[in-house]
């Protein structure tokens, strides 16, 4: 399965999608923004909520620069069977390419 998707791509496709927020938690409570209809869980947490996401919906996951948090989510996931992605560049690259965010 593939492990990302372009911001530009997902702004098409984002209906029917369950959007992850899994910035650190520091990250996550010093922005006052987040894509509209997203689910933040703390990354450092991920063995607690994992097993509660959808397995039968495409999920995307987005960190701040869509490094490391959102590589080790999205492995994480998929060694689970589930549908998983991460947006390239992040929240940022969202945002870059136009995306819509969100008052959280």
């Amino acid at each position: 399965m593939e492990r990302t998707i372009k911001p530009e791509t997902l702004k098409s496709e984002l209906a029917g999608k369950y959007i992850l927020d899994v910035r650190r938690i520091a990250d996550h409570t010093a922005s006052s923004e987040q894509i509209a209809g997203a689910n933040w869980h703390d990354p450092e947490k991920l063995l607690d909520w994992a097993d509660s996401l959808p397995q039968d919906q495409a999920i995307v996951l987005y960190c701040v620069r869509g490094g490391g948090v959102s590589n080790s989510v999205v492995d994480a996931l998929q060694a689970k069977g589930l549908q998983a992605r991460f947006i390239e560049g992040g929240f940022e690259g969202w945002k870059a390419a136009g995306g819509e965010v969100v008052a959280k």
